[in-house]
């Protein structure tokens, strides 16, 4: 059960020598949800509207990567895409899971497709929702999350980068997250992801394209119009490289589809991972 005083802490489980903080919600077929690398995210906050109306059709996991949220940090405070993998594939592996459905968003897309790409028989349905995964030039918007340095008004600044529908960007969310950045040690390890020139985090998180062009996944590819974060672009050429995909793009969206519109976002997910 969750903390009744912070819903963002959930489970813990051991994932490759790592305690690992995690949401288990629902039953049937299982569902991992893979959060973004915005400043002081967690599952709970990227995910909080989407995993309990996922929860009454899937069982919907949601962890913490390494480096983000209450899960544990490596030893060295050092990632990469290899060590984010191994820590995705140590929690399948601890939750007992062999093959999931995968839900990316952002970096967590990324991620995603990294699994489908390296471990494609763990993959089942795979969906990227403004997802990195390919290079692309780097965003003035992505170059900000990633530049982040704590102050409140550095992340006002950053939702309302995130959200299209300004009437999210609430003093009250800015002022829940600033919190959740200043946590002891987790600007110490954010700072560390996606050091300047932060072109080469992009291209440290893209795959092969070659390797995502050969994926036999059903895919369901998910955007925002007005994303200023991962540029519309990146997830079209995603749709063309992958045989089974599809794209659908939200209109009046931001970088937050799963906030700005959560109801069909749900809606759509479900019914693609119920095919």
């Amino acid at each position: 059960m969750n903390q009744p005083d912070n819903p963002e802490i959930g489970l813990t489980i051991n994932a490759l020598g790592l305690l690992t903080n995690y949401h288990d919600q629902g039953s049937g077929d299982p569902v991992v949800l893979l959060h973004g690398s915005g400043p002081g995210v967690t599952a709970w906050a990227n995910w909080r509207l989407t995993i309990p109306p996922l929860a009454e059709r899937f069982r919907v996991l949601a962890p913490d990567i390494t480096g983000f949220g209450y899960t544990e940090k490596t030893p060295d405070d050092c990632y990469d895409m290899p060590c984010w993998l191994a820590h995705l594939t140590g929690f399948l592996d601890a939750i007992g899971l062999e093959k999931v459905s995968v839900v990316g968003n952002s970096f967590g897309g990324s991620l995603a497709l990294a699994l489908a790409v390296h471990h494609p028989d763990r993959v089942h349905r795979l969906v990227l929702m403004g997802a990195a995964g390919l290079d692309f030039e780097l965003t003035p918007g992505l170059d900000a999350v990633w530049g982040y340095e704590p102050s409140l008004q550095s992340m006002q600044d950053l939702i309302r980068l995130f959200a299209y529908d300004q009437t999210l960007a609430s003093d009250e969310l800015a002022e829940m997250r600033y919190q959740a950045s200043i946590r002891p040690g987790v600007q110490e390890s954010y700072s560390r992801m996606f050091p300047a020139p932060r072109q080469d985090g992009v291209r440290m998180l893209a795959q092969d394209e070659r390797a995502v062009r050969a994926l036999p996944h059903e895919t369901l590819i998910v955007h925002g119009r007005e994303d200023r974060v991962i540029p519309l672009e990146s997830s079209e050429r995603l749709h063309r490289l992958i045989d089974r995909s599809q794209l659908h793009v939200f209109g009046r969206c931001g970088h937050w589809t799963q906030i700005e519109h959560a109801d069909r976002f749900v809606r759509l997910v479900g019914d693609f991972l119920d095919e």
